[in-house]
């Protein structure tokens, strides 16, 4: 649309006319008619548009010690998307998400849930690995979290799954202790978010697995998902 006022005069009276020849002889206020207004004529992003964006980013300094962009992987079209905090030390070397010893153990909860990697869709918050595995600064989560917001924007899944504080805390914009936020359903535009530990925590923790699946299984069968074993 122009930003030409005298233009956009002329596009509001020629919508209206065409409204008025439709049919229309009035307008809905409701909040859910404002929305589908809204999306009319609008341009949905793909995660291609998104990745083509990034390019070879320098918002913020990860990019200065970085080996690879590791910007995410899976289904475009998932029900289901992991969420974790930033690549790790094998993720940054071979450009993909979870794909060290913390990604072999994801894989496993994923085929315990009765899918596979190519079913659900798999990033983090941040792109480019922070020095020694540490957390994310927030100017760091800042600089990528728009792009973390498309990739949820593209893929539209139906649930969410946050490994880890950083995760969750990004994504909610809250505070608050992932031990108290894990194993409740939170929300992130209409979308049921279930925050868990992180893949990587668990190896070092391997006690708090059992709440990592009781976690899982409240997601599960929100999702009417059965277990490998068809239970």
């Amino acid at each position: 649309m122009s930003s030409n006022p005298n233009d956009l005069i002329s596009e509001i009276q020629s919508t209206l006319r065409s409204m008025a020849e439709a049919g229309c002889r009035g307008f809905d206020p409701k909040p859910e008619s404002i929305e589908i207004l809204n999306s009319w004529g609008a341009q949905h992003d793909s995660l291609d548009a998104v990745r083509n964006d990034l390019a070879d980013c320098r918002r913020c300094p990860l990019a200065a010690s970085r080996n690879h962009l590791v910007f995410g992987e899976g289904n475009p079209r998932a029900r289901l998307m992991f969420i974790g905090e930033g690549p790790g030390y094998e993720e940054d070397r071979k450009g993909a998400p979870f794909v060290g010893p913390a990604g072999d153990l994801l894989t496993k909860i994923i085929q315990a849930m009765g899918l596979t990697r190519d079913q659900v869709y798999i990033c983090n918050v941040v792109k480019c690995r922070p020095p020694k595995n540490r957390n994310p600064l927030p100017e760091e989560i800042q600089a990528c979290l728009p792009f973390l917001q498309r990739q949820i924007d593209c893929i539209r899944p139906e649930f969410i799954c946050t490994l880890g504080s950083v995760a969750v805390q990004s994504l909610l914009q809250t505070t608050e202790a992932i031990t108290r936020l894990r194993g409740r359903f939170q929300n992130y535009q209409n979308i049921p978010v279930m925050p868990t530990f992180h893949p990587a925590y668990l190896l070092r923790n391997p006690d708090k697995k059992r709440e990592v699946w009781d976690d899982i299984q409240k997601l599960m069968k929100e999702m009417g998902q059965k277990t490998e074993d068809g239970r």
